[in-house]
């Protein structure tokens, strides 16, 4: 691809194939493995504050979702339970039995998906600012809905989703706005620049709305049970979602906890990563600060 990786420190770039998806991931870091899981419109580089804190102590996975990033834009496969498949596959493929998430938009929901499906295998799950899965479509519900216009928008065709709403949610979801840099905005938005990958984010939007949404709200997940210990990180500015939407399980979860960041957008992990970073050592059972760091070590 024509487009160059953004450099960190100590992460290392593998290009896999998993079920025919070409399949980019960066690894960091020699322990447990912990799976970052992005949301839209952005990739690994979500993640480029906390995978050094966090490869001190785990083998840090953060792979690019189909059709983001760098991995494979292909011109199907834009639902939850694919983007499951192709994380459990990359596991596999990795060697990877065991192991710990953290989620978020997209992600967040990817995330979901699997600890539903493979309770036994992931141990601890973190969703930042994602809808539960069990959320009923109450009148509230159905109201906060305006709030999405922007699916709606980027499933109507590639015009606005080629650059206009991508630049904008980069700008906008922020509330902290000085953490989002232009260079950062500028790495997220090189994306769009390639056809396919706008193809790709209509693709998860028109299937969000024609088909994701009317089964979440038909109750898809209402005989399901969340069985992972699971911590629930949202901002309280997050334009797309209130904090209601995210912490709705009803009796669906043996193991749920929320800590709601004030004064914080839709992208804790770039406003509040130093947070995000301590609540999650914190949920896994570790130290809860890692101020300091000594330099990680490569992947082998």
């Amino acid at each position: 691809m024509a487009r160059e990786l953004p450099y960190l420190a100590d992460v290392e770039h593998r290009f896999l194939d998993v079920g025919g998806l070409r399949t980019h991931v960066a690894l960091a870091g020699d322990g447990e493995p912990l799976v970052l899981l992005h949301g839209w419109p952005q990739h690994w580089w979500q993640w480029r504050h906390m995978i050094g804190p966090l490869a001190q102590r785990f083998r840090v996975i953060c792979p690019d979702l189909r059709g983001l990033g760098w991995t494979d834009a292909p011109k199907t496969g834009y639902r939850p339970g694919v983007m499951a498949d192709d994380i459990a596959g990359l596991l596999d493929r990795l060697g990877v039995d065991e192991f710990r998430a953290i989620g978020h938009d997209w992600g967040g929901l990817t995330g979901y998906l699997l600890a539903l499906r493979f309770p036994e295998r992931m141990r601890h799950y973190i969703a930042i600012n994602t809808a539960s899965p069990f959320l009923r479509p109450t009148p509230r519900v159905l109201a906060d809905g305006v709030r999405l216009w922007h699916i709606a928008a980027n499933a109507a065709g590639p015009l606005l989703a080629a650059r206009a709403i991508p630049e904008w949610a980069l700008r906008n979801w922020t509330y902290r706005s000085a953490a989002m840099t232009p260079e950062d905005r500028a790495i997220f938005l090189a994306q769009f620049e390639e056809p396919a990958r706008v193809d790709a984010t209509v693709g998860y939007y028109r299937n969000l709305l024609t088909h994701e949404i009317p089964l979440l709200l038909a109750g898809q997940y209402r005989w399901s049970r969340l069985r992972v210990p699971t911590l629930i990180l949202v901002g309280d500015r997050d334009p797309l979602l209130p904090v209601s939407a995210t912490r709705e399980f009803g009796s669906s979860a043996a193991d749920v906890r929320v800590e709601v960041f004030e004064d914080v957008g839709h992208f804790p992990a770039t406003e509040q990563p130093e947070r995000v970073v301590d609540l999650a050592m914190e949920f896994f059972g570790y130290q809860k600060s890692l101020s300091n760091p000594s330099k990680p070590p490569k992947f082998p």
